[in-house]
């Protein structure tokens, strides 16, 4: 990877949302981020069993997700409508590196990595769980806690309802420790007019986060010629 461009992690489970990853992941390449992206043997599952895809595998690098959006968007049965998220010009385009579950060789594995954020996106309750209380079996897990150590952003996007005392229990205490619980409520105030924009009210809150720029939903306050239009591709 180059030296320019914010490094993210981006953490993928096993919980419901798996379009939520694919927006974040193509608006964090094109507003130039360095990627390092972790997918759980679950999280692939429901790739397949909600978008019927299988996520790109870890030499496709960033053009494999980028196609694989276009193609959830152009051969979809919804109609997601997706405004443009920003730059995809090749110089500012960013960068993407897939890692496995047990590669603890992984820069995110050690707090001497310069990285800027971390997001689980989805988080499963189970992930929830094994962040909550230090397991580090797997890369998601060792990563998350390494951001905690440091004092760096966690954000974490579970997708459960309802939430049981042992879930709220572990989010009370991952918020305690550092980390921001970011669920994956989407709000109606912008005035969404498809399911894309309730994608990107949750995906908007996550860059804010970790304080990437983006022009995804309309802010409270801030009128409708201020945000993008749809994309028109």
């Amino acid at each position: 990877m180059s030296d320019s461009g914010k490094q993210i992690v981006v953490a993928v489970t096993g919980a419901s949302g798996a379009i939520y990853t694919l927006r974040l992941v193509q608006t964090l390449l094109c507003a130039g981020c360095q990627l390092h992206v972790v997918i759980s043997n679950a999280a692939k599952q429901v790739f397949q069993e909600e978008l019927g895809v299988t996520p790109p595998q870890h030499d496709q690098g960033a053009s494999g997700w980028l196609s694989m959006f276009q193609q959830i968007q152009q051969q979809s049965d919804v109609a997601w409508n997706f405004r443009e998220a920003g730059t995809v010009d090749a110089g500012q385009l960013g960068s993407l590196r897939q890692y496995g579950l047990a590669d603890f060789r992984a820069s995110a594995a050690s707090g001497s990595a310069r990285i800027a954020g971390m997001v689980v996106c989805p988080c499963s309750m189970g992930t929830l769980s094994s962040i909550a209380c230090g397991a580090s079996s797997n890369l998601i897990h060792r990563a998350a806690d390494v951001q905690l150590k440091e004092r760096r952003p966690l954000i974490l996007v579970p997708r459960e309802t309802p939430l049981g005392l042992i879930q709220l229990e572990n989010m009370v205490r991952l918020s305690q420790a550092g980390a921001t619980i970011l669920p994956a409520m989407p709000g109606f105030y912008h005035g969404p007019q498809g399911m894309g924009d309730l994608v990107d009210f949750i995906v908007a809150r996550i860059c804010d986060h970790l304080d990437v720029p983006h022009q995804l939903s309309r802010r409270w306050g801030q009128s409708t010629s201020d945000v993008s239009g749809p994309d028109a591709t």
